[in-house]
């Protein structure tokens, strides 16, 4: 939080930023006064010490010109950047390719290790899936690379059970229910197959509660699109073939209430959610 400061002190911070923002654009007195329509004694008189702050147009002009925020010159942010650039920089766009964990994924997954990570995902937790689960769903998507794509991604998942982060999952139960019995995405899927996917959910469950933590929504009440919130440090929303990356902190804090809001909402918490895959397990035949 900035605290407040007299109009001297706001002055010498003028001073100091506007020669900072100069020295790291290499813009000179004489170049700076060309750009804002000042005389160089103007400009050259803003940088002594003891002058009084510039009026508002002839600051704003100053920030324009140097491509930074009239706020900071004036010592009222704490970043240079105008508003609108961090904006930019605070949302993204990347490629979503059909595939495991790809570095992007990879690294946000790295750079949240310790924090909280928040998911729904946009079919099975990939991190949960049994090997027969991946080469079933990715195998058309990955060609003759397939053992080579899951081996990486079997290295990356044990790599993250080193991490220790807390994790918390919230599915639709219709997702679950359409897995147990194959039906609609998951058709063609072997029961063999499905059952031993359960059986490894109602493992991880029991062994990793209550660091994983597995809820299960009504989709009828709430909804979710596909995100993962990595603590406090980014939100990404999954689009189908792109991510979009929310890393202005309001956005992410914005984004983890959302997932906060499914939670409560779900009639299957995490403690109740291993009782529903046992008794799922027991109608699959």
């Amino acid at each position: 939080m900035l605290h407040k400061v007299d109009r001297r002190d706001r002055a010498d911070q003028f001073r100091s930023h506007l020669a900072q923002a100069m020295a790291a654009r290499g813009v000179s007195q004489a170049e700076l006064s060309r750009r804002v329509g000042a005389d160089r004694s103007t400009i050259s008189a803003l940088l002594q010490a003891g002058t009084r702050l510039p009026n508002a147009q002839l600051a704003a002009d100053c920030a324009a010109a140097l491509e930074v925020s009239c706020d900071w010159l004036l010592g009222l942010a704490a970043r240079p950047e105008p508003a609108a650039r961090l904006l930019a920089q605070s949302v993204q766009m990347t490629n979503a390719p059909r595939a495991l964990f790809d570095a992007e994924i990879f690294r946000w997954h790295q750079e949240a290790a310790g924090y909280k990570i928040r998911h729904v995902p946009a079919t099975l937790p990939d991190l949960l899936k049994t090997e027969g689960v991946v080469r079933w769903e990715y195998a058309q998507a990955l060609g003759d690379d397939v053992d080579q794509a899951i081996a990486a991604f079997e290295g990356q998942r044990a790599f993250l059970a080193q991490a220790r982060s807390d994790a918390e999952i919230a599915m639709p139960l219709h997702e679950l229910e359409s897995f147990a019995f194959g039906t609609g995405y998951w058709s063609g899927l072997p029961l063999p197959e499905r059952r031993e996917q359960i059986d490894q959910l109602i493992l991880l469950c029991e062994q990793f509660y209550p660091a994983l933590r597995l809820y299960l929504f009504d989709a009828r009440r709430v909804y979710s699109a596909p995100v993962t919130v990595f603590g406090p440090l980014r939100a990404v929303i999954y689009l189908g073939r792109s991510y979009i990356v929310f890393e202005d902190p309001a956005m992410v804090h914005s984004t983890a209430q959302h997932f906060d809001w499914l939670l409560r909402e779900a009639p299957f918490e995490a403690r109740d959610t291993l009782g529903h895959l046992k008794r799922l397990r027991e109608r699959m035949f």
